[in-house]
C-alpha cells in the first residue's frame, strides 16, 4: 500500500485545537475521524449531545439579535472579506479536505471556487433581497401594502461529506446575510473543513456565537438540530430526508432537502463525441463518484452508441487514480469502508445478473483502503442494485436508444430527479429536450457545473430528490419570513357605517366590474 505524509498545514496539533475548540457541556465521547488515503486517524472530535445543541440554538438566539440590528451592507462587507480569506487560505483548507475526505485536490478547489462565488453573489444581492416591497393594495390610492423580510431566527444546516466546504458553508452565507444565526451540525466523516471555516468567518468580523458549529452523530446532534432551529437545511440521503422533514414538520419548522439523485445523461447522435465524452467523465467520476448530482445513467443515441462507448471506454482507463496532496491525480478514494461496500455490492450484483464491466470493476488497496476504479457496466436491469438505487460511487451504467421520446422516457423512468445532461450540437433540440426531463437542473452541452454555478438561478430537485431550493432568489428568501404591513388611507374596507349591506353589495360588485377594465388594477 501506498504511504501518505499528512500535509504541513493539516497537522494533528492543530486539529487538535480545532476539536477543543467546540463547546460542549461536560465530558463527551469522541469520535475518531480518519484519512481516507490511508485510512489513519487524524484526530478526534466531542459526540455532542440535545444538550450541547440546545446550548448553542440558546446562544445563537441571542447573538442574533444584534447581529440581524446591523446594517445590510455591512453584513455584506463581512461576507466579502470572508470570500477573500477563502481564496488566499485555499491550500490550508485544500489541505484539510483532502485529509478528510480523500478527494482529488482539483475536486477540492471545485469547492473553494464554489464558496467564493456564493459568496460574492449573496453579499451583493442581499440588500436589493431585503429590501421593502412595494405591493398593490386592496383598493388603488386608498390602500398602501408593502411587504418586508424578517429573519427566521436561527438557522439549523445538517452538512454531509462529500463537499465538506460547498455543503457546509455556501447554505449559511444567505442566512447570515439575511440576518439569521447559523449552527452546523457537520458530517462527523469531515469535521475540520466545517471548523476552518467557522474560523475564517469570524476572523472576516462574524460574531462567535452568531456561526457555531456542533460536531457529533447524525442520530444525536443532527436530530437535535432539526429539533431546535427555526429553519432546517439537510443535504444527504432520501431515506434520511424523509425523517428529517417529519420531525421539522411534528414542530411545524420550514425546512429544505436536497437528497439522492440517480442522474442521467443523454448524448443525442449529433453530440460533438470528444466534448461528450470529457463531459460523461466529468459528469460520473469527479469526487470518485461521490457527488449527488453526478451521472449514474448515460444513454447514447444508437447510431453513435459505438463510436462514443469505445471513446468513454479508453478516456476512463486513462485517468489518473491516486492518492496525492498535490495537483495531478484525476480522482481519488472513496471517502470509507461503508461508502467502498456499497460500490462493490452493486458492481458484484450487476455482474451477477448479466451486466458487463468495460472497465474498472474492482477495488485497489494497493493504492490505499478506499479505492475503488472508475467503472462503466452495460447490460444493466431495473432488477439490479445499480439499475435503480444510487451508488455514490464511481460507476455508470451506458445503454443505447433509438428516438429522443425514448431518451427522455429513459431519463424520466426514476423516483428521483435532481440533474441531468443533453448533448448535441443543435441547442434549441437540446434546450427542447431538457425542459421535457423531470430534474431540476438540466444542463445542455456540460455536466453539472452550467447549472451549479449560476448562482441565481435555483438549484434543488423534483420526486424524491428533494424539496425547496438553493441559489437564485429562492435560495436567499427561504431563510426569511414575509411580512405585510397594509394602511387603509381612505373609507375602510367594509360597508360604510349606515350603508345598507345590500347596497353595498351591489355598488361593490359594480366596482370590481369596472375595476377589470382599468390597465394597471388587475
Amino acid at each position: 500500500m501506498t504511504t501518505f505524509s499528512t500535509p504541513k498545514r493539516a497537522d494533528s496539533a492543530r486539529f487538535s485545537r480545532l476539536a477543543a475548540s467546540v463547546p460542549t457541556d461536560g465530558d463527551r465521547p469522541e469520535i475518531r475521524v480518519e484519512a481516507p488515503y490511508s485510512g489513519e486517524t487524524i484526530g478526534t472530535i466531542p459526540a455532542g449531545t440535545d444538550a450541547d445543541v440546545r446550548a448553542a440554538v440558546e446562544r445563537a438566539r441571542e447573538a442574533q439579535r444584534s447581529w440581524a440590528d446591523r446594517p445590510v451592507p455591512d453584513r455584506a462587507e463581512i461576507v466579502l472579506r470572508f470570500h477573500d480569506l477563502v481564496l488566499d487560505r485555499r491550500a490550508e483548507l485544500l489541505d484539510v479536505v483532502q485529509l478528510e475526505s480523500g478527494k482529488a485536490r482539483i475536486d477540492g478547489f471545485e469547492e473553494v471556487l464554489d464558496v467564493a462565488t456564493t459568496a460574492r453573489h449573496y453579499a451583493h444581492r442581499a440588500e436589493g433581497y431585503l429590501d421593502a416591497d412595494r405591493r398593490k393594495g386592496a383598493f388603488p390610492l386608498l390602500t398602501r401594502a408593502t411587504v418586508h423580510r424578517k429573519p427566521v431566527r436561527v438557522v439549523g444546516i445538517v452538512s454531509p461529506w462529500n463537499y465538506p466546504l460547498t455543503l457546509a458553508i455556501s447554505d449559511a452565507l444567505p442566512a447570515l446575510l439575511a440576518g439569521n444565526a447559523v449552527v452546523l451540525k457537520p458530517a462527523s466523516e469531515t469535521p475540520f473543513s466545517a471548523l476552518l471555516l467557522r474560523d475564517l468567518l469570524r476572523e472576516a468580523g462574524v460574531p462567535d456565537d452568531a456561526f457555531q458549529v456542533v460536531t457529533g452523530t447524525g442520530s444525536e446532534a443532527g436530530g437535535a438540530v432539526v429539533e431546535r432551529a427555526d429553519y432546517v437545511c439537510f443535504t444527504g440521503s432520501t431515506e434520511t430526508g424523509r425523517t428529517v422533514a417529519e420531525r421539522a414538520g411534528a414542530n411545524l419548522t420550514d425546512c429544505s432537502l436536497e437528497l439522492g439523485g440517480k442522474n442521467p445523461m443523454v448524448v443525442l447522435e449529433d453530440a460533438d463525441p470528444e466534448r461528450a465524452v470529457e463531459g460523461a467523465i466529468g459528469g460520473c467520476f469527479t469526487n470518485a463518484g461521490q457527488l449527488c448530482i453526478s451521472f449514474e445513467r448515460l444513454y447514447v443515441q444508437r447510431e453513435v452508441y459505438d463510436e462514443f462507448l469505445d471513446r468513454f471506454v479508453r478516456r476512463t482507463r486513462a485517468l489518473d487514480l491516486r492518492g496525492a496532496y498535490d495537483y495531478g491525480p484525476d480522482a481519488g478514494s472513496l471517502v470509507g469502508p461503508d461508502q467502498l461496500e456499497t460500490v462493490e455490492e452493486h458492481v458484484e450484483d450487476a455482474v451477477s445478473k448479466g451486466a458487463d464491466v468495460l472497465t474498472g470493476g474492482r477495488a485497489r488497496p494497493d493504492l490505499g483502503p478506499y479505492f475503488y476504479e472508475p467503472t462503466i457496466l452495460t447490460g444493466v436491469t431495473d432488477e439490479m442494485n445499480a439499475g435503480r438505487e444510487e451508488t455514490f460511487g464511481p460507476v455508470v451504467a451506458v445503454s443505447p436508444f433509438d428516438a429522443d421520446a425514448e431518451a427522455v422516457e429513459l431519463a424520466n423512468d426514476s423516483d428521483y430527479g435532481l440533474n441531468a445532461s443533453v448533448w448535441t450540437e443543435d441547442g434549441e433540440r437540446g434546450r427542447a429536450l431538457a425542459r421535457r426531463i423531470e430534474c431540476g437542473t438540466v444542463n445542455v452541452n456540460d455536466a453539472y457545473a452550467a447549472a451549479w454555478a449560476s448562482v441565481d438561478a435555483p438549484m434543488g430537485g423534483m420526486k424524491d430528490s428533494g424539496m425547496g431550493r438553493r441559489h437564485g432568489d429562492e435560495g436567499f428568501l427561504k431563510y426569511t419570513e414575509a411580512q405585510t404591513v397594509a394602511e387603509q388611507r381612505g373609507p375602510p374596507v367594509g360597508a360604510p357605517r349606515g350603508v345598507p349591506d345590500g347596497w353595498y353589495a351591489k355598488g361593490m360588485t359594480l366596482a370590481l366590474h369596472a375595476m377589470k377594465r382599468i390597465p394597471g388594477v388587475r
